[in-house]
């Protein structure tokens, strides 16, 4: 392989041309995220973008042209491709204005559909591959493109409360709902001649069962093929059968459904989590898998050669065991890495996921490898409202936004220092986006159990973060509150840290980035000057990018702040600084925090209509 290119993201190359040995990923190129083109019967990468600020998105369309999107410092910008082997960059259809990504499709004779967002509304173009646009349908809010037929007659658009199929030329020919007991979601079209059936995952009140519509006969619920926690799917390469992927209590597993014969198989995989999978023609079957212990790596059932991803030294420190702790919506699951050998109770470090609709995984995260080496527990709750425990668990905030999660914290430190596995005295928390703002609720709700917090482009005022984020975000937080900061005030504010900046007690770092439209700096600023005012300890770090920055540099100095932050409030001075794994010198470490939007529709279950802060 050429340019000795480490792997970024934790993405499966993209695998959509009609040559299955032509794929694009995304990697690491001189500290940055880069497009690469994979050539798997030579073996051989090459380097696609090369752009000062890296590039994230990235695929390859039937005919072997890779695409990417070509954004500014605030995410937005327009669709660019080239072909496979190399040549001249061009726009993916002349006359679109720059917008941010909200949905890439292209069909097999090479009609590309588009949809960009402009902070009200989502605009759909669609056009010949470099060729001149049209105007197709301008919806209001965030609304994501997520396919078109193979014939390039139909689109799919998926919005907050309906999926959407749409002509070519705007004519709506089916507005699909979620319904009365959850929500609906489009995974794209059947692939092969002549197909005009999308894939849909639906929600009921226990739990999600896979779907399909088709032209003439609508849509169908496959009742055989339902599951207790959240899925996410994609067509197999034969167009008759899909990959099933289910996130269950950290882990996940994959099966196979086949809608003629009406059966779901179980696709064996190692325990831990596949981060992302697709079968191949011939049957072979490409998956990104990874445990706490084991970096990811790609595998191929049969022996198709895929980008080697870079190793990294063994042993890696530490050992690995669940916590179940009792709760009022039932048990809280957890994910416990110790130290190697530890002498009693250990100082630990609490790192909390974001979303809130996400969850911790049995995957390898170099955060948790580097707080492991320096001699520290780490403890991952997939508090109440994470996904991968069913529709009960995601809707139980009992006692409100963030306060509810902050006490299933409090719970897990408190069984934790009751079964003398970490230090009642030294817990820390870590966390980014939804995360860092559970950081920053706990230390102000329950300032006597922390004793150090990093907050990592954090939400810190509900009310004035909703004014000032995206659109989409707004109304996840509408969902969440129940209104508008307007209709009920009293929750925003119960809810928002900077209502309890001055009980904080605990020293701080925080973090934030100065082009960050999901978490915006304005409300950061207006909590440190609560802090300042309060005369709490803290410190600040700004970065100069947006909310899901692709500079590995960045993500580097959040990482040794953070370590030697904590190390020094939580074990003293005395303590030597803690070595940085290489791991997260490459900055590997956010494999699996930082996914696109692309690929957490399809890796992760997370669907294009609901939006999280990360």
């Amino acid at each position: 392989m050429s340019g000795g290119y480490q792997v970024y993201r934790a993405a499966l190359p993209e695998v959509c041309a009609a040559d299955p040995a032509r794929m694009v990923f995304t990697a690491d190129a001189g500290g940055r995220c880069e497009v690469f083109a994979w050539d798997a019967a030579a073996g051989r990468a090459r380097q696609v973008t090369r752009r000062a600020r890296g590039t994230l998105h990235g695929a390859v369309d039937r005919d072997a042209h890779v695409w990417w999107f070509d954004e500014d410092a605030h995410g937005a910008g327009c669709w660019r491709f080239q072909p496979f082997t190399g040549g001249p960059d061009r726009p993916g259809l002349t006359d679109v204005p720059p917008g941010l990504p909200r949905g890439l499709a292209v069909s097999d004779h090479g009609t590309v559909a588009v949809a960009a967002g402009d902070g009200r509304a989502t605009t759909v173009h669609v056009g010949p591959r470099g060729g001149r646009a049209r105007t197709v349908a301008r919806l209001p809010g965030h609304v994501t493109l997520t396919g078109i037929t193979p014939g390039g007659r139909l689109l799919a658009l998926a919005g907050a409360d309906a999926v959407t199929v749409l002509t070519c030329d705007g004519v709506v020919r089916a507005v699909l709902p979620g319904g009365d007991t959850g929500r609906l979601w489009s995974l794209g079209f059947a692939p092969g001649p002549d197909r005009e059936e999308l894939l849909l995952i639906r929600e009921r009140e226990d739990g999600y069962v896979l779907a399909s519509w088709r032209p003439g006969s609508g849509p169908t619920t496959h009742d055989w093929c339902a599951f207790d926690t959240e899925i996410t799917a994609r067509w197999d390469a034969d167009g008759r059968s899909v990959l099933v992927r289910q996130d269950r209590h950290g882990r996940s597993t994959l099966h196979r459904a086949d809608l003629t014969a009406r059966t779901l198989s179980p696709v064996p995989t190692p325990p831990g989590t596949v981060l992302d999978a697709a079968t191949r023609p011939g049957g072979d079957l490409h998956y990104l898998w990874t445990a706490a212990g084991r970096p990811p790596r790609l595998c191929s059932t049969r022996g198709t050669a895929l980008p080697e991803l870079p190793a990294l030294p063994e042993p890696f420190p530490g050992t690995h065991r669940d916590v179940w702790t009792p709760g009022p919506d039932g048990p809280v699951h957890s994910l416990l890495s110790l130290p190697d050998a530890p002498r009693g109770p250990v100082p630990a470090v609490f790192l909390v996921h974001g979303g809130p609709a996400d969850h911790d995984r049995d995957a390898y995260d170099g955060v948790v490898h580097s707080l492991v080496a320096s001699g520290f527990a780490v403890v991952r709750v997939n508090y109440r409202g994470s996904t991968g425990y069913g529709p009960r668990w995601r809707r139980a905030f009992r006692d409100g936004v963030g306060l509810t999660q902050v006490a299933d914290l409090a719970s897990v430190r408190a069984d934790l220092v009751a079964r003398r596995l970490i230090r009642a005295d030294a817990v820390g928390l870590w966390g980014t986006s939804w995360g860092g703002y559970l950081v920053l609720l706990a230390l102000g709700t329950r300032p006597g159990l922390w004793q150090a917090g990093v907050a990592v482009k954090p939400v810190a005022d509900c009310a004035a973060a909703y004014r000032t984020t995206t659109p989409a975000l707004r109304a996840l937080d509408e969902r969440l509150f129940g209104g508008t900061p307007d209709e009920v005030p009293e929750r925003y504010a119960r809810s928002s840290p900077i209502h309890y900046a001055a009980a904080v007690r605990a020293p701080l770092l925080v973090a934030a980035a100065t082009h960050d439209a999901k978490c915006p700096p304005g409300q950061i600023r207006a909590y440190l000057a609560a802090l300042r005012a309060a005369g709490v300890r803290h410190a600040a770090l700004w970065l100069d990018s947006g909310h899901d920055g692709y500079d590995g540099g960045d993500h580097v100095t959040v990482l040794r702040r953070g370590v030697v932050f904590l190390d020094r409030e939580l074990r003293g001075p005395a303590h030597r600084r803690p070595q940085t794994p290489r791991s997260a010198r490459s900055g590997e470490h956010h494999t699996a925090e930082h996914l696109t939007e692309r690929r957490r529709s399809r890796a992760e279950g997370h669907h294009p209509q609901r939006p999280a802060r990360g």
